[in-house]
C-alpha cells in the first residue's frame, strides 16, 4: 500500500503539470505476431556491382563479388585465396566464377590448370564451351607438333629473359646462383642475342655458349677462358634438362604459332606434368613470366591469373619471389591473382615461408571452404579470422564458406545455375544424374536473371555513353 506523501506528491503533480504516464493494459499476442517489434538485422554486403556468387547464408541476401568493382574502396588489393579440402566445392566456384566474369566484354582469364581428368585438364569443358583450345604442355608430344613456349622469344626483354633463365636454373638447383656463375650466364645470354638475328634464339644456343665461351668473353672481365667455361658448367647442366632431359621440347625451340593471347579465356593444361616433380615450380616459373612479358599489357583490360594447386608457386622461394614482384607488378595493370590451396599448412610450413606470408598478406580476400578442427585452428591464426568463423569452417557442407573480404565476414552458399552444372563440376564420375532439381536450382535461376538484367542495362549504358562521345 502505497504511503500518504506519495499519494498527495503524485496529485499534486497531475494537478500543476496534467498526467505525465499513460497506463497501458498488458496486451496477450504470440510470438508470429510480436516479431515485427524486432526489425531485421544482416551483415552489410558488398554492394550490387560485380558478379553473383549466391546468398548469404544468415540473411538470404544475394552474395556480390567483384575485386575491380571493391579495388581502392574496400579491398586495398585486388588478390584472392581459395582455401578447403577436396570435395567441398572450390572448383565449381572458380569456374563459375570465371563464366560469370567473362560476361562483361573487358575480362581476361588465363588459368594454369594443374589437375586432371579423363586425359585432360578439368577446365576443357569450359574452354570447349567457350571455343577455347586449351595450351596443353606436354613432355610425351612437345616433339611431336605439341606446344612450345620459348623462354627467348623476342617478345619478352631481354632483362626479362635473363631473369627468366636465372629463376628455372636456381629452382632445379634449391640454391641461388653465386656471381661467377651469374657472370657466365649474362655473358652466355647476351653473346647468343647479339649474334643470332636471322631467327629466336633457344636454349640449346645458351647452352653450346656455356659450354664454349667466347674468349672476348673471358678478355672483358680479365679472368681466364677456362675459368668461364668451369663457372657455367652447372648452369648448362641444369638448362641440358630442359634441351634432352624429361621436359626436352616444351622449351627448347621456337614458340607455338598460334597462340591467342587476345582470346577471353587462356587455359594452360598442365594435367601431364608430374605435380610432385621438379618440373612442375619450373614450368610456372615459365609461364609466370612469359605471361608478365607477353600478356599483361596497359590496355585498361581486367585480368584474372587463377592457378590451381598454387602450393606449386608458393612453395618454391625463387618462384614465390618471382609471382610476389607479378602480383605487385600486375595491381597497377588491373591483375587479379587467385590461388586455389588445399591446405595452407602447405605454404606457412614450407620452404618459402616469408614469401608466402608475404603472397598472404596481398590477399584481402580470403574464401574458406570446410577443413577439420585442428586446420580450421590454424587457419584462422594465420589469416585472423574471428572466433565464430573458425569454429564453423569443421561443419561446412559442400558449397558453403566463410568468405572474409577485408575483415568483412560473410557465410556464403554458393549457387550454380542449371547452364553451368555440367561444366563445372569434376567429379562426374561420382555424381552424374538425372534426377529431380535441387530447390537451390531455381534459386539460381533467378540470381542467372538478375545477372542478365544488370548486364544488359550495363551494356545499354555503354552504347549510349559511346553514341555520346562519337
Amino acid at each position: 500500500m502505497r504511503d500518504p506523501l506519495s499519494v498527495f506528491t503524485d496529485a499534486f503533480t497531475s494537478f500543476l503539470f496534467g498526467k505525465v504516464e499513460t497506463t497501458r493494459l498488458p496486451v496477450r499476442t504470440s510470438t508470429g505476431q510480436a516479431q515485427a517489434v524486432y526489425l531485421p538485422t544482416a551483415a552489410p554486403g558488398l554492394g550490387d556491382s560485380g558478379v553473383i556468387i549466391g546468398r548469404e547464408v544468415y540473411s538470404g541476401k544475394g552474395y556480390i563479388y567483384d575485386p575491380f568493382q571493391l579495388y581502392g574502396q574496400q579491398l586495398p588489393a585486388p588478390h584472392w585465396l581459395v582455401l578447403g579440402e577436396s570435395g567441398n566445392g572450390k572448383s565449381a566456384l572458380e569456374k563459375t566464377y570465371v563464366l560469370r566474369q567473362l560476361r562483361f566484354r573487358d575480362r581476361q582469364v588465363v588459368v594454369l590448370d594443374a589437375q586432371g581428368e579423363d586425359g585432360v585438364g578439368e577446365w576443357n569443358l569450359v574452354a570447349q564451351e567457350l571455343g577455347i583450345t586449351p595450351i596443353r604442355l606436354d613432355p610425351m608430344t612437345a616433339l611431336d607438333g605439341g606446344i612450345r613456349l620459348n623462354p627467348l622469344d623476342p617478345a619478352i626483354t631481354t632483362t626479362g629473359q635473363l631473369a627468366l633463365l636465372r629463376t628455372i636454373i636456381e629452382v632445379a638447383m634449391g640454391h641461388g646462383l653465386d656471381e661467377r656463375s651469374g657472370f657466365a650466364l649474362k655473358v652466355a645470354h647476351a653473346y647468343v642475342n647479339e649474334t643470332i638475328v636471322d631467327r629466336q634464339p633457344v636454349l640449346t644456343d645458351i647452352v653450346d655458349q656455356l659450354r664454349h665461351p667466347e674468349a672476348e668473353s673471358a678478355e672483358a672481365m680479365n679472368v681466364d677462358i677456362d675459368d668461364v667455361r668451369a663457372w657455367g658448367l652447372d648452369v648448362a647442366l641444369v638448362l641440358d634438362r630442359l634441351v634432352d632431359g624429361d621436359l626436352r621440347g616444351m622449351f627448347d625451340g621456337p614458340t607455338t604459332v598460334g597462340i591467342d593471347l587476345d582470346a577471353p579465356l587462356i587455359v594452360f593444361d598442365l594435367s601431364h606434368i608430374d605435380r610432385n616433380s621438379i618440373a612442375m615450380p619450373i614450368l610456372m616459373a615459365i609461364v609466370g613470366v612469359w605471361l608478365e612479358h607477353t600478356w599483361i599489357r596497359p590496355d585498361r583490360k581486367k585480368r584474372i591469373f587463377l592457378v590451381e594447386e598454387a602450393w606449386h608457386i608458393i612453395n618454391s622461394p625463387f618462384v614465390a619471389q618471382l609471382f610476389q614482384r607479378l602480383l605487385k607488378f600486375g595491381r597497377r595493370l588491373g591483375l587479379s591473382f587467385v590461388a586455389v590451396v588445399h591446405h595452407l599448412s602447405d605454404v606457412v610450413d614450407g620452404a618459402a615461408a616469408r614469401e608466402a606470408a608475404a603472397i598472404l598478406k596481398m590477399a584481402s580476400t580470403r574464401t574458406i571452404y570446410a577443413q577439420k578442427a585442428d586446420e580450421a585452428r590454424a587457419t584462422g591464426r594465420v589469416l585472423g579470422l574471428p572466433r565464430w568463423a573458425v569454429e564453423i569452417i569443421p561443419t561446412l557442407t559442400p558449397g558453403i564458406a566463410v568468405w572474409d573480404v577485408n575483415g568483412n565476414v560473410q557465410v556464403v552458399k554458393h549457387l550454380v545455375t542449371e547452364a553451368e552444372r555440367p561444366l563445372v563440376f569434376t567429379d562426374r564420375a561420382m555424381t552424374e544424374s538425372s534426377g529431380p532439381a535441387l530447390p537451390e536450382d531455381v534459386l539460381a535461376a533467378e540470381l542467372e536473371a538478375e545477372q542478365r538484367a544488370a548486364l544488359n542495362e550495363r551494356r545499354q549504358l555503354d552504347e549510349s555513353s559511346e553514341s555520346t562521345v562519337a
